[in-house]
């Protein structure tokens, strides 16, 4: 029997820690679907600075979350319906992208979307990316989640992605960009992402036979609260999980051209090399065991009295 919530907070953190809580803590089956607040949600073996376009998630108060499951980096908000497969699986054909995106097309085709599997892990229509999908396997457990363009803001999405990841070496997972589009011009008789959630749980409620919609327990709250507090909320899983990476890039500083090397493990700052900025060249080490975090190394800059403009320190990302 498939239990089919439906959450009713856009709070990311805990959206993501209630699918890990109940994929490790329960032998149930679950759909769940969620609807987030703006936030971009990280593969687990990526590195958010060369992901994101880590200004304007600063300066628009967007947070970064690392999920479980790999693959590439995507962004939330309310135009943007969250489906979770939590399934019994079988050892050795546990990651089947295929067998988990069906009921997605079958929904979308009940009403009127043709829409395609293409690639390794998208749902694509008339060429457009629609649905990018992830997975992450726990024993004999699988968590398949994916994401639905309905009216998500494209223009923010394509702003808190980064375009040029030049600058940055690494052997981290990246992104591959796609063409994407929204549903909501092909699904008139919706208003909302919630309208099209409230559609997605009845067509399950049939496509799975025995199903059943489930309110989560005082203890599934609370257990998923606790780990969206103590994982998904921290810098150190969020950013500092990632694999080390080195930043390189040339730009003015302070009316100076200069050039920087930046190496970093486990998101800290572990060698900083600079050339042409006499001030920076002086207070190099000082930024050694820094985070590499745009109000960290302001922190540093400001207390060596390094004379610069608040917003240069994101030439250093």
């Amino acid at each position: 029997m498939v239990r089919i919530i439906i959450s009713d907070t856009d709070n990311p953190f805990f959206n993501l820690a209630l699918e890990e809580y109940l994929l490790k803590n329960s032998s149930d089956e679950f759909i769940i679907l969620c609807i987030n607040k703006p936030s971009v949600i990280l593969g687990k073996h990526q590195s958010p600075h060369r992901e994101v376009n880590t200004r304007y998630l600063y300066e628009n108060q967007i947070p970064v979350i690392r999920r479980i499951s790999g693959g590439g980096t995507v962004y939330h908000d309310h135009g943007n319906l969250n489906f979770s497969f939590i399934r019994q699986s079988e050892s050795g054909r546990q990651v089947n992208f295929r067998l988990y995106t069906t009921p997605v097309i079958d929904f979308l085709s009940s009403v009127g979307v043709e829409a395609k599997f293409e690639g390794k892990n998208d749902l694509k229509t008339d060429g457009f990316k629609i649905s990018g999908n992830a997975e992450h396997v726990f024993r004999n457990r699988v968590l398949h989640h994916g994401t639905l363009l309905f009216n998500a803001s494209l223009d923010v999405l394509r702003n808190t992605l980064r375009k040029d990841t030049s600058c940055y070496t690494t052997r981290a997972v990246d992104s591959n960009p796609s063409h994407v589009m929204n549903l909501a011009d092909r699904l008139k008789n919706f208003n909302t992402s919630a309208d099209l959630s409230k559609a997605m749980s009845s067509f399950f409620l049939d496509y799975f036979p025995g199903s059943k919609l489930y309110e989560l327990t005082s203890s599934d709250i609370r257990e998923a609260e606790l780990l969206a507090k103590m994982k998904y909320s921290t810098w150190e899983w969020n950013y500092a999980y990632g694999p080390e990476y080195q930043y390189t890039h040339t730009f003015e500083f302070s009316g100076r051209e200069t050039s920087c090397r930046i190496f970093v493990k486990d998101g800290t700052i572990s060698e900083f090399f600079t050339e042409g900025s006499p001030e920076l060249s002086r207070n190099s080490g000082k930024l050694i065991g820094c985070r590499h975090m745009p109000d960290e190394m302001i922190k540093v800059f400001k207390k060596e009295n390094v004379s610069f403009q608040d917003e240069e320190i994101f030439k250093f990302f």
